[in-house]
């Protein structure tokens, strides 16, 4: 039995706005782990630095250059997060057992296509954390799965598992982030009962159509107040619902190559001759996000919502509009945030990656390949020691 032990976990994620980061107390290991939050820092990014990442993700025309100093320049923005974390809560290096970094997803081809194979990668040079903090770093969690078959994502099932499983009830853990993912834990079930994978967009479609029509203005619609005064476009939403991803079964998984620009760029075309002012265009964007969680729960997870208890996280359980659309669309199921578990909104992906970390420290597996895809079990991350 593993003695209590501090990690950090770092997040960068598809909505590119900033690092966060989190610290935690874990006892135990593996499954049995009990996790205890103690602290989050956010860090924005600058405009022109998230600009410089956008440009280099998929699909993009990017000098290795650019993308070498980019990763250097990011694990600086992430070493600069941890130290603040770490003077914030009055802890030392020392003190550490590792810091679990995503790093930052630039290509996301889980499925490949005629000219590469499945792939993911993420930047933000891990060396360059241990240095500038002091502390072990585990990071690029994601290839082992992929390199047992495994889409390397979802990987935060195997985390809410040991989270919020019940004996009771059943639960379906809701991140809306960029990108929207669910977790739907059956209640009394073990890991290998768990169905988890990407709905579609979470907030990238959003954000992506805010920042169009005001001119860059604001990276996001603060609470939804902007959809609020629109109406959806639901002929939109429904031509929308009929592209392959969503009527694909799981496992899958998706990022700004399904739902980033180009996606946005066509929506948009779609709406254009139809008389929609730009909030009509926005409350459409939130409403698609919305009809595409709910699809999933009732095609893709099949069970009756009556007793499902959701619990929300990531930025769009802070968009009002978004979350009131979602219950309007699920008025059956209740929801709670993982606040309600003392873990603030923005810090659960962080606490996710800190137990990552852990179960890589402790040689245990910690992908699920019945989510991912993945021929076997698979520790993920590799360690980079100071």
């Amino acid at each position: 039995m593993r003695g209590r032990r501090k990690f950090i976990g770092l997040m960068s994620g598809t909505s590119c706005d900033g690092v966060d980061a989190a610290l935690v107390e874990i006892d135990g290991s593996g499954l049995e782990m009990r996790v205890q939050f103690v602290a989050h820092r956010h860090v924005d990014y600058a405009e022109p630095f998230r600009n410089a990442l956008l440009a280099v993700m998929a699909p993009a025309k990017t000098r290795t250059e650019d993308l070498a100093g980019l990763n250097v320049q990011l694990g600086e923005e992430f070493a600069t997060c941890a130290r603040q974390l770490m003077e914030q809560a009055g802890v030392r290096a020392d003190q550490l057992a590792a810091i679990g970094s995503h790093g930052q997803t630039i290509c996301h081809m889980p499925d490949g296509d005629d000219h590469h194979p499945h792939c993911t990668y993420q930047i933000g040079e891990s060396a360059i954390i241990a240095a500038q903090t002091g502390a072990t770093v585990v990071a690029d969690f994601r290839v082992a799965d992929l390199a047992v078959g495994g889409q390397g994502a979802p990987l935060v099932p195997w985390t809410d598992y040991i989270l919020f499983r019940s004996d009771v009830r059943p639960r379906i853990v809701q991140n809306i982030g960029g990108i929207a993912n669910l977790t739907y834990l059956p209640p009394g079930g073990g890991p290998e009962n768990t169905i988890a994978f990407d709905t579609g967009p979470g907030c990238m479609v959003i954000d992506t159509i805010i920042r169009r029509l005001t001119q860059r203005k604001h990276r996001f619609d603060p609470q939804g107040l902007y959809a609020s005064r629109g109406k959806p476009d639901m002929s939109c939403v429904e031509k929308m619902m009929q592209l392959p991803f969503f009527r694909q079964p799981p496992p899958k998984s998706a990022g700004r190559e399904q739902f980033g620009r180009s996606f946005v760029s066509g929506m948009r075309q779609l709406m254009s001759g139809r008389g929609l002012d730009k909030y009509d265009m926005l409350a459409t964007g939130t409403m698609l996000t919305a009809r595409s969680i709910a699809h999933a729960y009732k095609t893709h997870v099949g069970i009756d919502l009556d007793d499902v208890e959701v619990i929300l996280y990531g930025g769009g359980a802070h968009n009002k509009t978004l979350v009131g659309m979602l219950q309007a669309e699920l008025p059956e199921t209740e929801f709670k945030t993982v606040e309600d578990f003392a873990i603030p909104l923005q810090a659960k992906e962080c606490v996710s990656f800190a137990m990552l970390a852990a179960a890589c420290i402790d040689g245990v597996p910690a992908n699920l390949p019945q989510v991912t895809g993945a021929s076997r079990p698979a520790i993920l991350g590799k360690i980079v020691r100071v």
